[in-house]
């Protein structure tokens, strides 16, 4: 789960919350006022018509409560919070709009009492408390925007990050901030301009050393045509071709580490007739083709032919019997050999220079080319042992 994916769901149970004991403290408070009205002003309003023919005692409860009286106009636009009627009157306590104070409007016969209390602290520390509790959630959204947007550079850094591990070494992070996200983004562009030194240096000496390499064995192959011996001269060709194909591998090897992927469309099938066209075979009964499904494949065809060329190679070289099977399934493409169980892990023979001490032929280059292969296409390489058969898999 992405960091902004956890920032969004901690906003929304924040929010849910706050919203949640929002509405349970305005519910309290609505009850609490509810309950003022019915315990105080109620009970005054009906003192005062028990009293209706006393002036002087109406006069006294309402000094004594702080009530004055208004014209009927002013009440216009109220809420009523209570009412009551009685025989020959009623009851009634409301509320005008944006105004902690409350109207008492009682009625009896001809006579009409229409009062206005002070303010009431509670209504006042109620729309107190529902502002504090709306600037809360405006602040709570308010953060969750900063954060994003402070966190917002992560995606651009974890992009050129992975442009630069997929081969474009001339990756770099344009942030400009002087806070920590800055200074990783600086620190991995100092990182980065390093590193493409050191690649483009070892490169370059990789090319020298190929091209060096190739004129002597180019010209040590056409010395031995004038060596008459014979096994002298084919103990030379096999060293010279050695060398040729150990300079072929490591170029091929350093190229994987550099190289970017030219992706395409292709069969199965023309994956593997690619592979077999880069393989001399000099009898065509010791393969054997089973294509039980002709999947479509996203990929590099040169570098995806080189792979399964690499295991079809080894296949044949070691294989006691024949023929040996190359089988296209769905989304796998398996060659079969026979021989005995690989007598390690198969992690072990993916490194470059390793290989079964039994069958010291080659250079042990091959697997670890395949290895980098299947991995700069993010497939999978496995291996089974089934059937006295060695099975190497690449799945996409």
């Amino acid at each position: 789960m992405s960091i902004f994916r956890k920032i969004l769901i901690l906003f929304i149970i924040s929010f849910v919350l706050m919203s949640i004991i929002g509405f349970w403290i305005d519910s309290i408070n609505e009850k609490r006022i509810n309950n003022l009205i019915k315990d105080k002003y109620a009970k005054i309003s009906f003192e005062i018509l028990n009293n209706v023919n006393n002036p002087n005692r109406i006069n006294e409860i309402l000094k004594r409560n702080n009530l004055i009286k208004i014209d009927s106009k002013e009440f216009l636009n109220s809420t009523i919070l209570f009412e009551e009627n009685i025989t020959f009157g009623y009851v009634k306590i409301l509320q005008e709009n944006f105004n902690d104070s409350l109207i008492l409007d009682i009625k009896y016969l001809k006579d009409e009492f229409i009062l206005k209390t002070k303010n009431e602290k509670s209504i006042s520390d109620k729309y107190i408390l529902n502002i504090l509790i709306w600037l809360d959630i405006v602040a709570l959204i308010i953060m969750f925007l900063f954060v994003l947007r402070t966190l917002s550079p992560i995606k651009k850094i974890s992009k050129q990050i992975s442009s630069f591990a997929n081969g474009d070494f001339s990756s770099r992070i344009d942030i400009k901030s002087n806070d920590e996200i800055g200074a990783l983004a600086n620190t991995f562009n100092d990182m980065a301009s390093k590193l493409e030194n050191l690649i483009i240096t070892r490169e370059a000496l990789l090319r020298d050393i190929g091209h060096e390499l190739r004129t002597p064995i180019a010209k040590g192959k056409f010395a031995l045509e004038k060596i008459d011996n014979f096994s002298q001269k084919e103990l030379m060709k096999r060293i010279f071709k050695d060398l040729e194909i150990l300079t072929n591998e490591l170029i091929e090897l350093e190229k994987l580490n550099s190289s970017n992927l030219n992706h395409e469309n292709f069969s199965a099938e023309k994956l593997i007739i690619e592979s077999l066209q880069k393989i001399h075979v000099d009898d065509e009964d010791k393969i054997e083709l089973q294509i039980d499904e002709n999947f479509k494949i996203k990929g590099d065809l040169y570098y995806l032919s080189i792979a399964l060329k690499n295991l079809i190679d080894n296949a044949l070289k070691y294989s006691v019997k024949f023929p040996i099977i190359i089988k296209a399934t769905k989304n796998e493409i398996s060659v079969y050999s026979y021989g005995n169980k690989l007598s390690k892990d198969i992690e072990y023979y993916l490194q470059p220079f390793t290989q079964e001490l039994s069958q010291r032929n080659g250079f042990g280059l091959g697997l670890s080319i395949v290895k980098k292969i299947i991995d700069k296409h993010s497939f999978k390489l496995g291996y089974e042992y089934c059937n006295d058969q060695n099975i190497f898999i690449i799945r996409s």
